[in-house]
């Protein structure tokens, strides 16, 4: 992340467009970022944090589509900082689990048309393969709000590194 710890004052006083790309470095929706940017100047942290999910539960599915395209697969090459330390615990995973994770993903992708997505700091590759071996069983419209809850957690935790430590 290029803005990472610039704090809440910081972030308040960053013009519009630099503004929208911080955000765009949490989430890559650019309606996201535009609307979560708009309520600047925010207080706490904590309105922030609740704009940025009110706005996102509020996204159609299509943009929805576009935030997915910042998220490499789980266990593939992590194409951005953020996902290269959310995912760092698969990169040291055994060959037998990132196997099982390569082809679950493509059994996942086939069934739900787009990038398996979960909140993967702090997670095992284990755990991250029994969370999709899991998934994989619901239908598309449970899956799709299951999407949504991770990737507020997503965006939360970027979020949060882009402040940096609370004051």
């Amino acid at each position: 992340m290029l803005h990472e710890w610039i704090g809440l004052d910081g972030f308040n006083r960053l013009s519009d467009r630099q503004a929208m790309h911080a955000l765009y470095e949490c989430c890559a929706s650019s309606i996201w970022a535009r609307r979560v940017a708009q309520g600047r100047p925010f207080e706490s942290r904590d309105l922030l944090l609740d704009r940025a999910d009110r706005v996102l539960a509020e996204l159609p599915e299509a943009e929805i589509d576009h935030a997915l395209d910042g998220h490499p697969r789980i266990g593939g090459k992590a194409d951005n900082p953020s996902s290269k330390r959310e995912q760092a615990a698969v990169t040291t995973a055994g060959t037998e689990v990132r196997e099982k994770l390569a082809a679950g993903n493509r059994a996942y992708e086939d069934k739900f048309g787009h990038v398996y997505l979960v909140c993967a700091t702090g997670r095992s590759a284990e755990d991250l393969l029994a969370i999709l071996e899991e998934r994989l069983d619901n239908d598309a419209e449970t899956e799709r709000r299951v999407l949504r809850v991770e990737l507020a957690k997503i965006n939360r935790i970027r979020l949060g590194r882009m402040l940096g430590p609370e004051q």
